[in-house]
């Protein structure tokens, strides 16, 4: 009991957080998924409009991924040993915006693909360092980041709110939402450089490979190798769910973005209730309750419900990503050590935002153009897609509930 009073008691004196670094790093995470909102919900609505094939739709989706397997743990240990963190994610930003502007241009879906990669190995690894920027310059990381982190979700949510404005009544997507966020991008790779200072550790070994370490701890390995496995599942939702809007529930063009918000508007309110959830549950059930979540989302998507209990299905992202991947990046700060923050938090980012999503994406386009069909209208003679959405949700909602299953019993 005096050992939880006098935890209690050292909780209780850290200090507040200063405005001179609250506002910096609201800024920055605010753009930094202004950034991916922008343009990444609707790309496959685009992409689709184009007359690229499914399966070209689901690779292109799985270039951020991918690029999130890649480059986070070179990144992440450049981080840790021997460039500041923000400096980094300077240079970062200002060759994606190069990169956007580039994709904007881009009619063929093989040159799409690769600009679209290289996009993604320099966005990639900007999500850990972004954490890593917070968490070292905040005074409690499971009281303040939560706060901070919010200030993203807005920056999603302004951004998906822009493209109604972008997008005339009646016409497709089109490029100006990756337009949009190659301005965004160019802006935080300048502002970055004004960040808090974030200093490398130079321990002069290779943290990301010291990181990889903390697997040997149980609890830490369940909770990586679950992460991994239900992201296969979690891709689904990111890469299909407008499309889904657009050609099942009925729903314009230029209001699948900002109908999407929805979850980003739940996820501020989530966030900010994380920390009292975190005190009140243990991590494990914030995560399994996260974990849930999504596959009640999944069920009601297969079901394809009437569309005001879709909207619910689209305003469990709050508790979707916020008691899973927020509450799962605290969880890896508060149990990697110190010196290896940064490549903590990369090795997080590759198992989920990398190698789970690249997988769960390929796969995703491969299961939809199995359950799309071509239908030639005999009046018209024009050729329409019809994808049997049940046959295609059913199957991440059954993945998550294994992986569900397997956490709460192992972790």
């Amino acid at each position: 009991m005096d050992t939880m009073i006098l935890f209690a008691q050292a909780a209780a004196e850290k200090p507040a957080m200063e405005m001179a670094v609250r506002i910096p790093l609201s800024v920055m995470n605010f753009l930094e998924f202004a950034i991916w909102g922008a343009w990444f919900v609707v790309l496959g609505n685009y992409l689709n409009s184009m007359q690229f094939s499914r399966k070209d739709i689901g690779s292109i989706y799985a270039t951020m991924s991918l690029g999130s397997v890649i480059s986070p743990m070179f990144v992440g240990t450049i981080a840790d040993a021997y460039f500041a963190s923000e400096q980094l994610m300077g240079v970062l930003h200002l060759i994606g915006a190069g990169l956007l502007y580039w994709m904007a241009q881009l009619q063929t879906a093989r040159a799409f693909y690769w600009v679209a990669l290289a996009y993604a190995l320099v966005y990639g690894p900007t999500l850990a360092l972004s954490g890593s920027v917070t968490f070292v310059n905040v005074p409690d990381g499971q009281r303040d980041f939560p706060t901070i982190r919010v200030l993203g979700t807005i920056g999603w949510i302004v951004a998906g709110l822009a493209l109604r404005l972008m997008l005339k009544a009646g016409e497709p997507v089109n490029n100006r939402p990756i337009l949009l966020a190659a301005g965004l991008s160019l802006v935080l790779g300048v502002y970055s450089f004004f960040l808090p200072h974030t200093p490398p550790k130079g321990t002069g070994e290779i943290p990301f490979w010291k990181a990889i370490n903390l697997l040997s701890d149980f609890s830490f390995a369940v909770f990586f190798g679950v992460s991994f496995f239900i992201t296969l599942a979690l891709a689904f939702y990111y890469g299909w769910t407008a499309l889904y809007l657009e050609s099942d529930a009925g729903v314009k063009p230029e209001n699948v973005g900002p109908l999407m918000t929805i979850g980003q508007w739940m996820e501020i309110i989530f966030l900010l209730l994380l920390p009292w959830f975190l005190d009140a549950m243990s991590m494990k059930w914030v995560l399994a309750i996260g974990m849930a979540a999504w596959g009640v989302r999944y069920a009601i998507f297969a079901s394809r419900a009437p569309f005001p209990i879709l909207l619910f299905g689209i305003s469990l992202h709050g508790i979707c990503f916020d008691f899973f991947f927020a509450a799962g990046f605290i969880y890896v700060d508060k149990t990697a050590p110190k010196d290896i923050a940064a490549s903590g938090q990369a090795l997080f980012a590759v198992l989920t935002y990398g190698l789970g999503m690249w997988l769960g994406t390929e796969a995703s386009g491969w299961l939809n153009e199995w359950a799309t069909k071509e239908e030639k209208d005999p009046q018209t003679g024009l050729t329409t897609r019809k994808t049997d959405w049940t046959q295609f949700w059913i199957i991440p909602c059954v993945g998550v509930v294994i992986a569900l299953i397997a956490f709460v019993v192992l972790f």
